[in-house]
């Protein structure tokens, strides 16, 4: 094993330990060392994180670790990401998600773990956050155009607003560039079927793997 193939395993492994610091710290040497911050990405950090996903999924990690190898993996890219910028490289996401919590809603604990799961899957995700407005869904997929939106509502009281963001979508025409998914104790697939919103998922590893399903990327 060279010197650089170590750099991307320590790289990963950090990850997996769910260490930010040392994370952050992998990412320096690997560049150091010259190895491509594409390759240090693409072979190091998404593998880690898929590997803290994978333990989530089957009960081995629980939330505060999931959370933990997020914010070692965000490290990570933090390190990373302006040298690919710097040489010109990029990184060929499996799709790009935009995802909130809807107006009126301040539940995250859901929305989170999906979107690190996302990240795990390879996608880009734009997260923003709770008690996110119709507009602002509307405005962020119409100056982006992701592959995916995804919208949680945990209540009741708040589900009304995933139909509003639909209806929001279709009035400006861009709802046919876009699939929707729907997701939080409230949500059902009766109630994905009567807005028109193309999945729902029951958990976020199902979500998840709705969103690989409509983008074609299942595994």
């Amino acid at each position: 094993m060279t010197e650089q193939d170590q750099a991307i395993a320590q790289l990963r492994d950090a990850v997996v330990r769910l260490d930010p610091k040392a994370t952050e710290l992998a990412a320096q040497q690997a560049l150091r060392l010259g190895v491509r911050p594409l390759d240090a990405i693409e072979k190091g950090l998404i593998p880690g994180i898929k590997e803290v996903g994978a333990k989530f999924e089957c009960g081995e990690f629980f939330l505060s670790e999931l959370v933990m190898g997020a914010e070692a993996f965000k490290t990570g890219t933090a390190v990373l990401e302006p040298e690919l910028k710097r040489t010109g490289g990029s990184m060929k996401p499996t799709g790009v998600v935009v995802i909130g919590t809807v107006s009126g809603d301040i539940h995250s604990i859901g929305k989170d773990i999906m979107t690190t799961l996302l990240t795990a899957a390879g996608f880009r995700v734009n997260d923003l956050g709770v008690d996110v407005p119709v507009e602002r869904f509307v405005e962020t997929v119409r100056t982006s155009i992701p592959d995916v939106v995804g919208m949680s509502a945990l209540m009741s009281t708040t589900i009304p607003i995933q139909r509003d963001v639909v209806g929001a979508l279709q009035a400006i025409g861009v709802r046919d560039k876009v699939k929707v998914v729907i997701g939080g104790a409230a949500t059902s697939d009766a109630w994905r079927k009567e807005i028109g919103a193309d999945a729902w998922g029951a958990s976020a590893n199902e979500g998840v793997r709705k969103v690989l399903h409509l983008v074609g990327s299942e595994s």
